[in-house]
């Protein structure tokens, strides 16, 4: 059923009444319900907090002692999404890994630019590492979520804070120049959004700033020193570049890197995964990854 699946998946997404180039306050809305619409599972708790005063969510499956802490920052082009828009993705690694989620609600550009988002995702990521083992702690990010995912772990190197035991990045978007040959290449295929969304909310984010800076597009930063990564993208994405390039890139920099591309799936296919079989076993995948590395951890400590 896979391929009538993708289909499905495919026209959703096509016929869907976001716009992501759209007017941000149009179109926030729009996505947060998308990305609501399917009621959580009984058994998901979920609780507002904050974290070194950035508002998160954390999220529970109930009658489950949780084995380590899911750092997770949303995605949405710096300018859209919300932590509680991701509650239903969050929830569904955090019962396959047997570990909490926290979702961080960033500032959103345009009202806040860079570097907001990522002073708030840093703020919370050290103020988690007061209440938590880093060694029991995986930062991760979906698309613009994961470029601030890498920066986070970019910056806190550069401040000396502990790394977590790992990072896990779904369809990042780590190219704010959108030099990707992915994002031509990929335009008729990808049935989300194309390089015009692309350019409308960088330029949102970065307010000016360069987007060949290392502190925004993080393919071009030294990713030494950073902790395992596992890199999940679809092949039907205008993204896919810069999740193979920044894949290469970790690799040169001598960081542990796995590259999982899936075929014939769109960007953050993974959120699909109760209607998308590849996207379950995507998740069953980053699943493995995390309970790889945390139990490593455990065992070297």
């Amino acid at each position: 059923m896979t391929a009538q699946q993708r289909d499905m998946i495919d026209q959703i997404l096509r016929h869907a009444p976001f716009d992501p180039a759209g007017d941000v306050a149009a179109q926030r809305p729009l996505l947060e319900q998308m990305l609501t619409s399917q009621p959580l599972p009984a058994d998901v708790r979920v609780t507002p907090g904050d974290l070194g005063g950035v508002p998160v969510i954390y999220i529970d499956i109930a009658d489950v002692e949780p084995r380590g802490t899911l750092f997770l920052i949303h995605g949405g082009f710096f300018a859209l999404g919300s932590a509680a828009g991701d509650v239903g993705l969050a929830s569904s690694l955090a019962r396959k890994t047997g570990m909490r989620a926290v979702s961080v609600d960033y500032r959103l550009a345009p009202e806040h630019p860079y570097p907001a988002a990522l002073h708030d995702v840093t703020a919370a990521y050290r103020a988690l590492l007061e209440q938590a083992d880093a060694d029991h702690v995986v930062v991760w990010g979906e698309s613009a979520g994961g470029n601030l995912a890498v920066e986070l772990l970019i910056a806190g190197k550069k401040e000396g804070l502990t790394m977590p035991a790992a990072a896990l990045l779904f369809s990042p978007m780590t190219d704010l120049t959108a030099s990707g040959s992915s994002i031509t290449g990929k335009a008729q295929a990808d049935p989300a959004f194309g390089a015009r969304a692309i350019r409308a909310r960088a330029a949102d984010y970065l307010a000016g700033a360069d987007p060949a800076d290392p502190l925004v597009s993080p393919i071009f930063a030294d990713l030494s020193g950073l902790p395992p990564l596992l890199i999940q993208a679809g092949s039907h994405e205008v993204l896919l570049d810069d999740a193979t390039r920044l894949a290469a890139k970790a690799a040169a920099d001598d960081v542990a890197v796995i590259l999982d591309v899936t075929p014939g799936v769109p960007h953050v296919f993974q959120a699909f995964a109760a209607l998308l079989d590849e996207g379950d076993a995507a998740l069953n995948r980053a699943a493995r990854f995390v309970q790889d590395n945390t139990t490593a951890q455990k065992a070297a400590a």
